[in-house]
């Protein structure tokens, strides 16, 4: 992995050095001021200059809060413990080994391709934002209506089902304390989710300081709870299963055929953990250096996520005894009752309460990351309503009403479980599709056309097969997440991801052809930088030297401040 600390020449590179001008900024108590530029943090000016959008967050993540944000996003031990039905129930415990090595390698792939665009392109925008410069200009604005909706998507189910999860996860808990006396409803599931989902819109409505030092702390705990968790289930556990029953045994009960097919289903588990890369990309205005540490962090997040979880996915297959003993857990989910069978009954909601309180910070973090989304796609007007979402509170500092719309989709959308809990599953299959689509897309730009300018973080010789192998696997995964998991296929069994995938194409694509391309042109700019006619040069060499020789800031260029009024 080749990397680099120092920023490549770009035609901005001389400009930051010397930027004059100013800027409008809203303060803490509401009011508008202007802004010396020179006085702003060398990350606000590149994001003024280079991406042409004002700074309205503070940045306060560090290197160590954005690496645990990066970190909590996947929250390894408690979707693990969601997700572990899918590759139990299609290849027992030989999928659920061998699908997180295989499928983690190509996740991985995708993780390292999005953290070289988020290095070069550091916006709240994401990669969505990317494409204005990856793309022919004429492509932009229909190749980013269809990415930032994929893009939205994905997070309001990946949060929606995590939330869904956690719910479950908390009552299977409390299941165990009454000794399975209570068994957890649809309805009581989806009571619980809305209540824990406006907890999460509360929590995030605090400012970005107070986020950044709950954020930093996540990691020691998770790492903490993993660890000790893998010792106690091996310690405690006497009727370990073999080496051999791990890794070659092959127990497929989804009903499809060839059973090889059914063994692939494990990939769900893997790829619905490792995933939603971007959002650390989401915060790049609120971190410091966002260029290297966002970049730093996905990457180096993603690997925790893949050898941890490998492991963590080992001694589970060795520690859960028969599976059909955990298949049909009175809680139905069976990592739980692994827990339960093992550690007894303290144990087992001891680990089943650290699995909800790490599933709560992944939803925290990826709220944090939809609201930045939602602000700035509001921004660039992808949204309805964009004056209103692009509000940021003066005492926080932070969008609350992206926060706030954010927390009401994800609600919605889980309503959905009160008709159909098989429909709901779909959510969870819907959220990695929708995700790794949006990534593929503006990495088959960098690919197709040829514009990418890397940052100081990149894969050098070995970034273009990276890329491929991201596309190529995320359109293989596609085909398996569209299949019903499960044989015969019945409208109580049926894989409801197709539906919302196609709904939300063809409402997006409907709202693009009827209203979006007649003021929709991709990517807006709110502050552009004219050099004066004087000082224009044929080069960035002939730049850096005019500036050595004066030794004094020019007073030739103006930076002219282009208002976008919403309104």
């Amino acid at each position: 992995m080749a990397t680099n600390t120092s920023l490549a020449p770009t035609n901005n590179a001389g400009l930051r050095k010397r930027s004059v001008g100013s800027v409008e900024m809203n303060t803490a108590d509401g009011r508008r001021r202007t802004v010396d530029l020179n006085a702003l943090s060398e990350a606000d000016r590149e994001l003024a200059e280079k991406f042409g959008y004002k700074p309205v967050f503070k940045r306060e993540f560090g290197y160590l809060s954005t690496f645990s944000f990066a970190v909590s996003i996947s929250g390894l031990f408690a979707t693990v413990t969601t997700t572990y039905s899918a590759p139990l129930y299609g290849g027992g415990a030989a999928s659920a080994v061998w699908c997180w090595l295989i499928s983690g390698a190509g996740c991985m792939c995708i993780a390292c391709s999005v953290a070289e665009l988020v290095s070069a392109y550091p916006t709240c925008g994401g990669l969505y934002y990317t494409i204005s410069r990856l793309a022919p200009k004429e492509w932009v604005p229909s190749i980013s209506w269809v990415d930032g909706w994929l893009n939205l998507l994905g997070q309001i189910a990946g949060i929606a089902s995590s939330e869904y999860g956690s719910a479950q996860i908390l009552l299977a808990a409390v299941s165990m304390g009454s000794d399975f006396s209570y068994s957890p409803t649809t309805g009581h599931t989806v009571g619980v989710m809305a209540a824990l989902t406006v907890f999460n819109g509360l929590v995030n409505s605090l400012s970005t300081y107070w986020m950044e030092k709950m954020t930093k702390t996540y990691v020691i705990f998770h790492v903490l709870v993993l660890v000790s968790c893998c010792i106690a289930l091996l310690v405690k556990t006497e009727n370990k299963n073999s080496a051999s029953y791990v890794f070659t045994h092959v127990e497929a009960n989804s009903g499809w055929t060839p059973t090889g097919f059914s063994f692939l289903l494990g990939f769900l588990s893997v790829s619905w953990t490792m995933t939603d890369y971007d959002a650390t990309a989401h915060i790049t205005e609120e971190i410091n250096e966002p260029e290297i540490k966002a970049p730093w962090a996905i990457s180096l997040a993603m690997a925790f996520t893949y050898l941890a979880g490998f492991l963590f996915n080992i001694v589970l297959a060795f520690c859960m005894g028969d599976p059909a003993s955990i298949e049909d857990s009175p809680v139905e989910q069976p990592v739980a009752q692994i827990y339960y069978n093992s550690l007894g009954k303290s144990g087992g909601i001891t680990f089943t309460v650290c699995a909800f309180i790490i599933l709560q910070f992944v939803c925290f973090t990826a709220t944090q990351a939809l609201a930045r989304t939602f602000f700035a796609f509001s921004r660039d007007r992808l949204i309805p309503g964009s004056n209103i979402w692009t509000k940021v509170n003066r005492i926080s500092g932070t969008p609350l009403y992206a926060v706030w719309i954010s927390i009401f989709w994800c609600i919605a959308i889980n309503l959905i479980g009160l008709g159909s809990y098989t429909a709901i599953l779909g959510v969870f299959n819907v959220c990695a599709i929708a995700l790794d689509w949006s990534y593929c897309i503006p990495i088959a730009c960098k690919l197709i056309f040829g514009k990418f300018e890397p940052g100081p973080w990149h894969m050098g010789k070995a970034s273009w097969y990276v890329n491929v192998w991201a596309i190529i696997w995320t359109a293989f995964v596609s085909v398996i997440f569209v299949f019903p998991t499960v044989r015969p296929v019945t409208a109580e069994n049926m894989n409801y991801a197709i539906v919302y995938l196609g709904g939300i194409l063809a409402a997006s694509l409907a709202y693009w052809f009827i209203s979006g391309r007649k003021f929709y042109t991709g990517p807006l700019i709110e502050a552009e930088v004219q050099p004066a006619e004087s000082d224009t040069v044929s080069s960035e060499e002939e730049r850096e030297r005019k500036y050595e020789q004066s030794h004094a800031m020019p007073n030739e260029k103006e930076i002219s401040w282009q208002n976008q009024n919403r309104s």
